[in-house]
């Protein structure tokens, strides 16, 4: 089992409500990734749930969550063939931190037609992009990030005005990828409005909806996280995933609060 599975699996405490632990490994400061959090509460959906996969979640962060014990209620909404609808509350002593509501299916069992007008952008491969120094960020030393755009912001303190930031993503212990690994993959970025403003500040995300459509291929992702547009301090994110095989196996759009430093 990868360091991933292991440190987002919980165990059913009775009725409909799940046991799982915030662990080291994946923070950012003191508190936990977003994504990480949503794919804790993901695979809890994916044991509670009739079906397997997340097609569709979207969750409404109320507060950071940390290190510790944390419990996911679900509650069943509706139920057809081939998706099951549902909810879930994360609370973390006693408080709720995060509510998430969801789609569940069976990816493999997916039919009917395809067709897309979003493709990879040309980038160099995994292998030839230079590993990243050690990072400050706790969350790196789980999660490989190798930048192909935008990474001027970080080694040289260089805005491009651009919005993007696109990066190589993999598993530091070398584990596959595979569906609920994508909710976390989705929020692994630095926010694009670094690329405006410099890699300071604070952007807490309020809101995140992940959006999967195929398992992907073993092997790094290519992730492109783009802003259009920040408004008095609020901005919005989309994401998009691609395995190694170019195939777009995830989409993700999420709000986030711009808070820039305090003039001395």
């Amino acid at each position: 089992m990868g360091q991933f599975k292991a440190d987002t699996s919980a165990s059913l405490k009775g009725g409909s409500v799940w046991a799982g632990e915030i662990r080291r490994g994946w923070r950012i400061g003191s508190a936990a990734n977003g994504g990480y959090v949503l794919a804790l509460v993901g695979r809890v959906l994916s044991e509670a749930l009739s079906q397997p996969d997340p097609l569709s979640i979207n969750a409404f962060y109320l507060a950071p969550v940390e290190l510790g014990d944390v419990e996911v209620a679900v509650q069943s909404l509706s139920e057809t063939r081939s998706t099951h609808f549902a909810g879930a509350d994360l609370r973390q002593h006693g408080r709720l931190k995060l509510r998430a509501t969801a789609a569940y299916t069976d990816l493999d069992k997916l039919s009917g037609p395809d067709w897309t007008n979003v493709t990879p952008p040309e980038v160099p491969a995994f292998d030839k992009v230079p590993a990243p120094a050690l990072s400050h960020l706790e969350i790196h030393q789980s999660v490989e990030m190798r930048m192909v755009e935008g990474a001027e912001v970080f080694t040289e303190g260089k805005t491009n005005g651009s919005g993007a930031i696109t990066a190589w993503l993999a598993h530091k212990d070398g584990a596959a990828p595979a569906p609920i690994d994508l909710l976390m993959f989705a929020d692994i970025l630095p926010p694009p409005v670094f690329t405006l403003y410099g890699a300071y500040g604070w952007v807490p995300t309020v809101e995140l909806t992940v959006q999967v459509r195929r398992k992907p291929a073993a092997g790094p992702l290519l992730a492109r996280h783009t802003t259009r547009q920040v408004t008095r301090g609020v901005a919005e994110t989309d994401t998009e995933i691609w395995d190694i095989d170019g195939i777009l196996v995830a989409m993700a759009r999420q709000t986030l609060k711009v808070r820039m430093p305090k003039a001395d």
